[in-house]
This record gives structure tokens, C-alpha cells and sequence, in this order.
């Protein structure tokens, strides 16, 4: 019995000891995390990108050819093997990397995010690392990414590059997630052998094609739990690029050494679909994304085309709400992208010609967003973006300094106002037929 209880003794306190030094590893590692600095590129570049306002999505790879998304692999679902056959069906020859950039360009966009590996982790570029890419495994035999990549460089666009951390095809990809469970991978790999695989991908893509604005990761939320040494990935991308934005698209609060903060199909903090309960709003720039249809890789019986009308509007709110627009297109496996995309697009640009003063270098303004609509601000101007209000006069609460002036953005005509107690009362225009947003631009007296 002594002997026993001798022994539960050591076996107590040998646990104990294990856990102390389990808990200071741990803690080492966040402290590693918590003291990224920004350094003074990547905080300039941090102001350009909430300058920047608007951002072309892009999701291609060699699931466009069967024309159901990108998520077909798990969905349909599509074992390993078959899903290997794929790829050779991808010979997108009408690709024309010029014509994407012009497009976006022609939209008022100023950067574009495209996938250089989604979830079934092809490569979209010329890697070293494995024959699963783009340039090895497919008829085409280009370097999408290098196209576009040299592209964007010839035009003056800002390239980031989304890159996926799940990854249904890699075996090392283990213990398995969420996702990829029927995929037929045996059960077993070396999670570590994966982590540096991802690294020597990212180490690639910031090496061989030029400046890179940032990284937009995605697929962290397949395994939350896991360690995916992020301070070791995180200060990689930043060693190798120190400009480079970090983002991740985890659904959490940031992490140390993210740069930017991203929501899914949400205005920041609207927590409207179920993806991020626990999600606050943080200091970093902000970006919401969304599809032009219901799909982010091109399906071709998804007809549910949001209005242009809608994605001006979700523009608009958006930057009121202090954050980017990144609007997504699915191009056909053909490389063209189809038309319902180029004719929104285009609209979205005329509107931005007229009206881009009142979102591009804009925060979001001092009136919380309504029903209404919403403001930005840039300096001592506040534009009143006025979305959906029937009535002769607009109450709002009262400006931080008294306002100088108020006129009409679409042609500069006086907009009457007064101010009253707490508040300020605008004598609202009639709007023009089809009219999206009456912007009124309040000029205020200069800070002291």
C-alpha cells in the first residue's frame, strides 16, 4: 500500500512538472507572438489599404471545370483519386490576365485577392514543392499567378494573394479537420511535414513574383485547436516582405502578427452569419468580403446575381462601417469572366467615377449607421450617404465641430440644414430616378 502510494506520488508530481513546463513553452510561444512590431513599410502600407477602399476577390482553380464551386471536392463528395483527373481538364485559353486587372481597374478596384491555393490544394503557381500546381499538372502549363502577378505590377494594381492553410489533398495534413474526411487519405501524417510545406509555398509565392501586398489566409477554422505555428508563418511572411498585410479569415479576434481584420459575408460586427459569434470588432483595418452571386467559384447554375444597386450600396455600408469592400468574381474555366460579373462591375465603376470622393480615403464617419444609410469621413468633410430615407428632412445627431456648408455631391448644389439641440436637421433633395445613394457633403469648421 506505501509503495502504491508512493508511487501515485511520483506520477503526481512528474505530471505537475510536465504541465509547468508545457504551460512555460506556451508561454513562450505567445510571447514570441506578442511582441511583433509593425515595422514602418507595413504600417504605411496598413494606411494605403484603408485608403484603398475597394478590392477585387478572385476564385479560380481546377474546380471551375466541373461548374459547382469551389467546394465541390467536399461536398459531393470526391475521393482523391478522382479528383485527380481533374486538373488535366484545365485549359483555360482564354485567359487574358490584362483584361482582369483592366476589369478591375474600369470598377474603381485598387487591389485584387486572388487564390494561389484553396482548399483542395492545388497550386494556382509554378511550385517547387509539389507537382500538385498549375504548371505541372495541367494541359495550360502557366503560371497563373505569375501572369497575373507581372500584370497587376504592369498596370500599378496591388496583388494579394489568398492561401489556403486547409488542405484536402495533402496527406500530411493530419490529424484531419472538420472538412476532407472522404477524401480517402489513410489515417496518418506528419502535421509538422505539412506546416513546413505551407511555409516553403508562402516562401515561393514572396520570392518569385514581386511585391506582394499581403497574405489573406483561410481554413485556419477546419482545426482552431491546432498549433499551426503562427508566429513562426506570420514572421516568414513578414522577414521575407515586411510591406505584406497578414489576414486571416479564422473568425476570431486577430491574432499577434495579423496586420488586418477580415469578416465573411458581414459588415464588421453585424454577426449575421453564424460564421463569427465570438468576433469583435478590432483597431486594425477592416475588410468585408462577398460574392456577386451566392457562390465564390464559378457555378454555373447559380443565377442569383445581386443588383448593382445592392453591391453599391454594401459598398457604401462597408465604408461607413470603417472597412474595405473586397467583391469577388468566379472566372469560367475557359479564363474568361462571365458577363453578369463585367456588366455589374462596370455599372459599379460608373457609380465610382461619380462618387468615389465619398468612399476612397474616407473613415467611417461620426454618425453611427441607420436603416438610413451612413457617414465617412475624410479630414474635416463628412459625407451623409443617404440609402434609404423617403422623408423631406433627415434628423441626425449633432456634427463634432460646426459645419461651414452642405451641398449635393452629384452636382454641388446647397442642401439646406439647421442645427438643432443635439442634433442637426438636413432638407434632403428629391432623389434622381434609380438613384442608389444621395451623398450630401458636409464641410465642417477645421479641428483646433
Amino acid at each position: 500500500m506505501k509503495i502504491h502510494q508512493h508511487f501515485r506520488s511520483l506520477v503526481l508530481k512528474a505530471v505537475i512538472l510536465f504541465c509547468a513546463i508545457a504551460g512555460a513553452h506556451a508561454a513562450s510561444a505567445q510571447t514570441t507572438q506578442e511582441v511583433y512590431t509593425p515595422t514602418p513599410e507595413n504600417l504605411k502600407a496598413r494606411t494605403w489599404f484603408q485608403d484603398a477602399k475597394f478590392g477585387m476577390f478572385i476564385h479560380w482553380g481546377v474546380y471551375s471545370v466541373l461548374g459547382d464551386g469551389e467546394w465541390i471536392m467536399e461536398r459531393r463528395p470526391i475521393n482523391k483519386t478522382d479528383y485527380a483527373k481533374v486538373p488535366a481538364f484545365f485549359n483555360p485559353i482564354k485567359f487574358d490576365p490584362a483584361a482582369w486587372v483592366v476589369l478591375a481597374k474600369a470598377a474603381g478596384m485598387k487591389y485584387i485577392t486572388i487564390t494561389s491555393k484553396h482548399h483542395d490544394g492545388f497550386a494556382m503557381f509554378d511550385s517547387k514543392t509539389s507537382d500538385w500546381n498549375v504548371v505541372a499538372g495541367t494541359p495550360y502549363g502557366k503560371d497563373v499567378i505569375g501572369m497575373l502577378a507581372a500584370e497587376c505590377h504592369k498596370q500599378g494594381i496591388k496583388l494579394f494573394l489568398y492561401h489556403s492553410q486547409l488542405d484536402w489533398h495533402s496527406t500530411d495534413y493530419f490529424p484531419r479537420g472538420r472538412t476532407g474526411l472522404r477524401t480517402g487519405r489513410p489515417d496518418s501524417g506528419n502535421w509538422d511535414a505539412y506546416l513546413n510545406f505551407m511555409d516553403g509555398q508562402l516562401r515561393e509565392l514572396l520570392t518569385n513574383y514581386g511585391e506582394v501586398g499581403g497574405i489573406w489566409f483561410d481554413g485556419m477554422w477546419d482545426k482552431p485547436d491546432a498549433d499551426w505555428h503562427l508566429a513562426r508563418t506570420y514572421a516568414l511572411i513578414h522577414q521575407l516582405q515586411p510591406q505584406a498585410l497578414v489576414g486571416s479569415n479564422h473568425h476570431k479576434n486577430p491574432f499577434p502578427g495579423e496586420d488586418f481584420q477580415m469578416f465573411e459575408k458581414d459588415l464588421p460586427g453585424q454577426h449575421t452569419t453564424g460564421f463569427n459569434p465570438e468576433q469583435s470588432v478590432s483597431a486594425l483595418p477592416l475588410e468585408t468580403s462577398e460574392t456577386m452571386n451566392n457562390s465564390w467559384g464559378f457555378n454555373l447554375t447559380d443565377e442569383h446575381y445581386k443588383s448593382t444597386g445592392d453591391l453599391v450600396r454594401y459598398l457604401v455600408r462597408a465604408a461607413g462601417a470603417n472597412a474595405n469592400f473586397l467583391l469577388n468574381v468566379g472566372p469560367m474555366p475557359s479564363g474568361e469572366i462571365q458577363p453578369e460579373f463585367v456588366q455589374r462591375l462596370t455599372e459599379v465603376g460608373r457609380w465610382m467615377k461619380q462618387y468615389g470622393d465619398s468612399i476612397y480615403g474616407t473613415r467611417g464617419g461620426p454618425v453611427a449607421a441607420g436603416p438610413w444609410g451612413v457617414t465617412t469621413q475624410r479630414g474635416s468633410t463628412v459625407f451623409v450617404h443617404v440609402l434609404d430615407w423617403n422623408g423631406p428632412v433627415l434628423a441626425l445627431p449633432a456634427m463634432p465641430r460646426q459645419i461651414r456648408s452642405a451641398r449635393l455631391l452629384r452636382d454641388g448644389s446647397s442642401v439646406e440644414f439647421s442645427a438643432v439641440k443635439g442634433g442637426l436637421v438636413l432638407k434632403l433633395p428629391e432623389p434622381q430616378p434609380e438613384e442608389v445613394d444621395r451623398v450630401i457633403v458636409l464641410e465642417l469648421e477645421a479641428a483646433k
